[in-house]
């Protein structure tokens, strides 16, 4: 009950007094909407680019094989590399892993029209598109029945540049990489970009895998991406895969990279930044509550005939401290929830901005407003502890 009371009369001083009550609130304010703002903008941050692995399903598992030594890569033309037949048949190595899809990345001059197209040429399987969720605009993908075809298949980025050179549909026309003519037989629709990926589908020209070999020589099988069951024990999946593929081909490093393990370090890599920036903004908190401070000791001394009198008809030094401490405290949560909602509004902002999906995370503005209220209760103390050790003569004598 007597909180109440202590609450109402303290909104009642601050009220008395306007314009000093309204800059040490716009110190809170400031503060609280900065610690808000730079953790929810790093939160969406964070989790726009967690959509980029989650679009594509958290199943996924890349093996990258290079060379894996200097030794190697000087008599890396006489080493066997992976073939078609025997990436494929790594889908029996292990019960878990469903779906195989291997592809050789190439940079090969790409012309329309006897335009110049910018580009890099991608040898795929059928698979490929189901793993990464290609979707077609138009036309058909690649297939393992194409084999040696001078078939493909272009990106959204590519089709637009092609567009520009002519009004023709692209399907069905030719389009010549390297020295050979290829007949588009489909379009890819527009497709998020992801790092899992080492590709940019949609400035990608797609052509059987097969055929790739025949356009080049240094055509070899580096990159495979394989979608595994739920319950698959990564770990074990890692390891005969490896083994498998240290039977067929020799000195080559064979490297790893899981969408769950990458999913588990960027979130933890996230809550390590969201602590780094909550730091940041707490400093300007941190400056308001300082401000918070000096308001409540001038208010103390102004107000010691006040005390004195209070002291003098029998109110207890606990209750003076308490309506201080209370004052304190309501001007903190004034600014800590205007601060909340101006820091929502510019992470809101920042969203639009960036063209980011704006999520509703309850942590940043409940920390964001409780360190307000810490705040108001560490830097009022000890102005409402001076206030409560007023000898009331003195206080009387006051002017």
């Amino acid at each position: 009950m007597k909180f109440i009371e202590h609450a109402k009369e303290g909104l009642l001083n601050l009220y008395f007094s306007k314009l000093r009550s309204t800059l040490a609130l716009l110190g809170v304010l400031v503060g609280t909407a900065s610690v808000v703002a730079m953790v929810l903008g790093g939160e969406l941050a964070t989790n726009e680019a967690l959509k980029q692995f989650k679009s594509l399903g958290t199943d996924l598992l890349a093996v990258s094989i290079n060379i894996s030594s200097e030794e190697n890569r000087e008599t890396a033309g006489k080493m066997q590399n992976l073939a078609l037949p025997q990436a494929l048949e790594l889908t029996k190595v292990d019960k878990n892993i469903l779906q195989v899809a291997p592809y050789i990345q190439l940079f090969h001059p790409v012309f329309y029209n006897g335009n110049t197209i910018n580009g890099i040429v991608l040898g795929v399987t059928d698979s490929f598109a189901d793993i990464v969720q290609i979707k077609m605009k138009s036309g058909r993908f690649v297939s393992l029945i194409d084999k040696y075809e001078f078939y493909c298949v272009i990106g959204h980025d590519v089709y637009q540049a092609l567009k520009k050179i002519s009004i023709k549909e692209p399907l069905g026309q030719q389009i010549v990489i390297g020295k050979n003519i290829f007949v588009i037989v489909g379009v890819a629709d527009n497709w998020p970009e992801n790092s899992f990926v080492y590709a940019n589908i949609d400035n990608s020209i797609m052509v059987p895998l097969l055929t790739s070999t025949v356009i080049s020589k240094y055509a070899q099988i580096s990159n495979i991406i394989m979608r595994l069951s739920q319950q698959a024990d990564i770990s074990r999946v890692e390891q005969q895969v490896s083994n498998s593929i240290n039977n067929v081909i020799s000195g080559k490093q064979i490297t790893f990279r899981s969408a769950k393990e990458l999913i588990a370090k960027m979130k933890k890599q996230s809550n390590i930044l969201a602590v780094f920036l909550g730091l940041i903004g707490s400093v300007s908190l941190i400056v308001g509550g300082i401000g918070v401070m000096n308001i409540m000791l001038v208010s103390v001394i102004e107000r010691r005939r006040e005390i004195g009198i209070r002291l003098a008809v029998g109110a207890k030094r606990v209750d003076i401290g308490a309506l201080f401490l209370v004052e304190s405290v309501m001007l903190s949560l004034v600014g800590g929830m205007l601060g909340v909602l101006i820091g929502i509004l510019v992470a809101y902002i920042i969203a639009i901005i960036w063209h980011w999906q704006f999520t509703w995370f309850l942590w940043p503005p409940l920390a964001g407003f409780s360190v307000s209220v810490a705040v108001g209760i560490f830097f009022g103390f000890y102005p409402a502890y001076l206030a409560s050790r007023l000898d009331p003569i003195e206080a009387l004598r006051s002017d």
